[in-house]
C-alpha cells in the first residue's frame, strides 16, 4: 500500500483499512476490529500512570548503542517517548516514519530528544529503524518493564497453548503475549511524568501537531 508521509496519520490509517477491506476476508476484518474494540472498551484512564508520577530509571536498550537511561535522556530537559508494538506492525510502520518527518524536527528545534520504544528484542527491533532511516533512537523496553509501570501493557484474551508458529512472543523474541498499547510519554528531569497519551486502538494515534501542542503547553 502506497501512502504519502505528508498525509495525516488519520488519513494513512483510513487508507490502510481501505486496503484491508479489499484484500482481507470478512472474518479477518471482523477479528481485527473486535480486538481493537475490546482494548478501547476496557481502557480505564485512571489505571495508567498519572502526571506527577516518578518513573523508574528503566532497563532500556538502545538497539544501536547499548544501555539507555531516562536520567541521561532528561539530563538537559524533557524527553518524548513513543511506545509502539513491534517492528513488523503495519500501523507502527506508518506512525514512526510519520513522526520522523513531522514530530522529530519540531522536537529537535526545542532540544527535546525523541525515543521510540518496543519490547521487541534489539536484534529484531533494529530493522525498523534502518528500514525507515529513522533519525531518533529506537530502544527495547526489556520485559515491558516501563510499559507495565505506566499501566499500558496488555495481553490478548486468546492465548492458545501451545502457541502457534509466528505468535507474538516469537516475533518479539520475548516469549510472552504481552505488548504495550501505543502511547506518547513526556517525561521531565527527575523522571517526572508530565503527560501520557494512550491509544488503546492501535489505528488511532495522535498527530504530530497534537504532541507538539502538549509539549509546548506542559514545558512552557
Amino acid at each position: 500500500m502506497a501512502t504519502l508521509l505528508t498525509a495525516s496519520l488519520k488519513d494513512q490509517y483510513a487508507a490502510l483499512l481501505a486496503e484491508r477491506a479489499r484484500s482481507w476476508s470478512p472474518a479477518q476484518l471482523a477479528g481485527n476490529a473486535r480486538q481493537r474494540q475490546v482494548l478501547v472498551d476496557r481502557f480505564d484512564p485512571a489505571k495508567v500512570a498519572q502526571p506527577g508520577a516518578q518513573l523508574p530509571d528503566s532497563d532500556l536498550i538502545d538497539v544501536e548503542g547499548g544501555a539507555l537511561s531516562l536520567d541521561a535522556l532528561t539530563a538537559n530537559g524533557p524527553a518524548v517517548l513513543i511506545f509502539f508494538r513491534f517492528a513488523g506492525c503495519p500501523a507502527c510502520n506508518i506512525a514512526l516514519p510519520h513522526y520522523a518527518e513531522h514530530l522529530f524536527p519540531a522536537l529537535a528545534q526545542r532540544n527535546i530528544p525523541l525515543v521510540a520504544i518496543s519490547p521487541q528484542q534489539p536484534e529484531a527491533l533494529r530493522e525498523i529503524g534502518r528500514r525507515h532511516d529513522l533519525p531518533f533512537i529506537v530502544a527495547t523496553d526489556r520485559d515491558n518493564g516501563l510499559a507495565r509501570h505506566l499501566g499500558i501493557a496488555f495481553a490478548p484474551d486468546d492465548q492458545p497453548s501451545p502457541p502457534p508458529a509466528g505468535w507474538i512472543g516469537e516475533v518479539t523474541g520475548t516469549g510472552s503475549w504481552e505488548l504495550p498499547q501505543p502511547a506518547v510519554v513526556l517525561v521531565a528531569p527527575g523522571r517526572k511524568l508530565l503527560w501520557l497519551h494512550v491509544s488503546p486502538d492501535w489505528l488511532d494515534r495522535p498527530e504530530a501537531g497534537e504532541i507538539v501542542e502538549a509539549v509546548d503547553r506542559l514545558t512552557a
